[in-house]
């Protein structure tokens, strides 16, 4: 099972690098992109089949801040993380509430993005499949 996310990121370089590890190192696979507000809310608005979104706070257009803040959940599993080098305890704050489910430093904190969305990978993956029975006709013989 893979995890679909889109990334809102307007650094070229930074997108490709961490696509690349992400889609490496996790079940992760970067379904879309965008480096505006406007943009990514217009792919948002019309797919529902994301399950995470990693948003920049500062884009070339518009705000990371304003998007998470306009982006509906189709579905209650769906993840928003932020991921930007302007991380804060009071950026941290706003962001918990606005339902953010997890902030990381793009400086510091890959390591921890990458173990976060494989976390989510091994959740995915536990919710998805059902336990094997341990008698498949329902009981002993």
């Amino acid at each position: 099972m893979q995890l679909a996310v889109f990334v809102v990121e307007d650094n070229a370089e930074i997108q490709e690098n961490l696509v690349g590890a992400l889609e490496e190192l996790t079940c992760v696979k970067v379904v879309g992109g965008s480096a505006t507000e406007e943009d990514a809310l217009g792919w948002i608005a019309a797919r529902n089949h994301w399950d995470m979104l990693i948003v920049d706070l500062f884009l070339k257009g518009g705000s990371g801040m304003r998007l998470v803040q306009r982006v509906q959940r189709a579905r209650p599993e769906q993840k928003i993380i932020v991921f930007s080098n302007y991380v804060n305890a009071s950026v941290r704050k706003r962001c918990a509430q606005l339902g953010v489910d997890a902030v990381f430093d793009k400086s510091t904190e890959i390591d921890t993005l990458v173990d976060y969305c494989s976390h989510q990978c091994n959740q995915m993956g536990a919710s998805q499949s059902a336990p094997m029975p341990l008698y498949p006709s329902g009981g002993p013989l």
